[in-house]
């Protein structure tokens, strides 16, 4: 496959799922995904990690490379264990993340990610919970995933998702900045 890979499988969900649900306002917290971006417009999400927006100064919001912890995220202690240690291993710098929420017959209709931010970033998905497994097209490919397992995709390519199970589905969707494209993503010598 050249739009997909899967990097892990047999991850234990159950802690994230208990995290989420032990916030009772987790999905209220934040509908600026849903209000604001159209493609993403069925979809919510919790908001782990976001752009800087003192670092926006006179760039488009997909060309800030830097992201910080929301305050949100301090409730999410396992996701952000978890996000901290997969990049270590990586051996890239966490950037955007955010676990997002797909209810029955809803989608993320087909869109590419576009600018710097994502010109250098490798997106990744943790199913967190989908039944059925989670249908996700990214240019001629389809695939399901399933719960427990973590996969890379190219959102460069047109891509959506469609839930066309009978329960919600949850992922984790983070970003990655190797560390081969640091000096690329902020001009300067982190690479090093």
């Amino acid at each position: 496959m050249k739009y997909f890979r899967r990097m892990k499988q047999n991850i234990a969900v159950t802690p994230f799922l208990d995290e989420i649900a032990n916030v009772s306002d987790a999905w209220d917290m934040s509908t600026g995904r849903q209000d604001k971006i159209k493609v993403q417009r069925e979809a919510e999400a919790i908001p782990l990690r976001g752009l800087v927006k003192s670092k926006i100064g006179g760039r488009k919001r997909c060309d800030v490379h830097e992201s910080r912890y929301t305050t949100g995220s301090a409730k999410f202690l396992v996701a952000r264990a978890f996000l901290e240690s997969f990049a270590a291993e990586q051996d890239a710098e966490l950037s955007r993340a955010k676990i997002v929420r797909l209810m029955p017959g809803r989608r993320v209709f087909p869109h590419i990610d576009r600018g710097e931010y994502y010109r250098l970033r490798d997106r990744y998905h943790l199913v967190l919970r989908s039944q059925a497994g989670s249908y996700l097209k990214s240019g001629d490919e389809e695939i399901r995933m399933h719960e427990g397992e973590l996969w890379w995709f190219d959102n460069k390519a047109v891509h959506e998702a469609f839930n066309d199970g009978q329960a919600e589905r949850i992922h984790m969707i983070f970003d990655l900045l190797p560390r081969a494209r640091f000096a690329e993503a902020y001009g300067d010598d982190r690479a090093a």
